[in-house]
């Protein structure tokens, strides 16, 4: 039976920065022995376009992409659905992570925006910004109708908790624990993704398994017909997966699929 199978990026297709953010080869050729086997093989990650192409240059061939948790898709060549903050509702946004004093990475398909150094609020983010040595960044004030999503930080979380009661009519949040939270507009997230890719391909979402490690993969792998969790998970995905594979970097991949006896 054809399955439709999602895999986040980091910490699940490569390892981490102590690991080069590598994929292993055995990652790369069980998921190419499954797609021969006729699985539909995708990445569900909460990275926008701009990060996939740069993170993943040599990433072997997937059958698709659902990029910035489900806000674009693309399947083969084709882009099925892309969703960006009009202009009007992405400056009300910047007024308020400047209002409450928050730090944030605004992620679009084509740029990533953040402020200048020196204006950012609090040294945590400036430090985390400042490890992109490679990226080049637009400015906050080019970013309004150029964002789909972002990610951001504040010392005190009653500065996020009071931002999202202003914007939790237009805004979900993803606590990524540490002060950092991702946030994505209303309705979003890998499992919408996943749930649309499912009804285009004619898959029933029983059919369908999640693969990943983080708490941005919660809705996927609670929406998937299997959840699968990476051996270096954070204990709220280990809690919900079916089943536990090593790690990436311990050919997590590979063994999760021959569990799922997809190879």
């Amino acid at each position: 039976m054809k399955k439709l199978l999602f895999f986040d990026i980091d910490g699940t297709l490569i390892g981490d920065r102590a690991h080069g953010h590598r994929m292993p080869e055995s990652t790369g050729k069980a998921i190419e022995l499954a797609r021969q086997n006729g699985h539909v093989c995708m990445v569900n990650t909460g990275r926008t376009d701009r990060l996939v192409r740069n993170w993943l240059p040599d990433l072997l061939e997937f059958d698709g992409y659902l990029m910035g948790c489900g806000t674009m898709i693309v399947y083969g060549d084709d882009v099925l659905l892309h969703h960006t903050f009009d202009a009007r509702t992405a400056e009300r946004i910047i007024d308020g992570l400047d209002r409450y004093h928050i730090d944030a990475l605004l992620e679009g398909q084509d740029n990533l925006f953040v402020r200048e150094p020196e204006t950012m609020y609090t040294k945590t983010f400036r430090d985390y910004i400042m490890a992109f040595k490679d990226k080049r960044f637009g400015e906050f004030g080019e970013a309004p109708g150029h964002f789909d999503k972002f990610f951001c930080y504040a010392d005190e979380r009653e500065s996020v908790e009071d931002f999202m009661a202003e914007f939790g009519n237009v805004l979900d949040a993803i606590d990524r624990e540490g002060g950092f939270f991702e946030i994505v507009p209303k309705g979003f997230s890998k499992a919408s993704g996943m749930r649309y890719m499912a009804e285009y391909l004619g898959i029933p979402m029983e059919d369908t398994v999640a693969i990943g490690d983080s708490n941005n993969d919660l809705p996927m792998l609670e929406a998937a017909g299997c959840a699968i969790a990476m051996g270096n998970s954070s204990k709220p995905v280990l809690d919900i997966a079916d089943y536990v594979t090593a790690a990436v970097e311990e050919d997590g991949i590979r063994k999760a699929l021959e569990w799922l006896g997809v190879i």
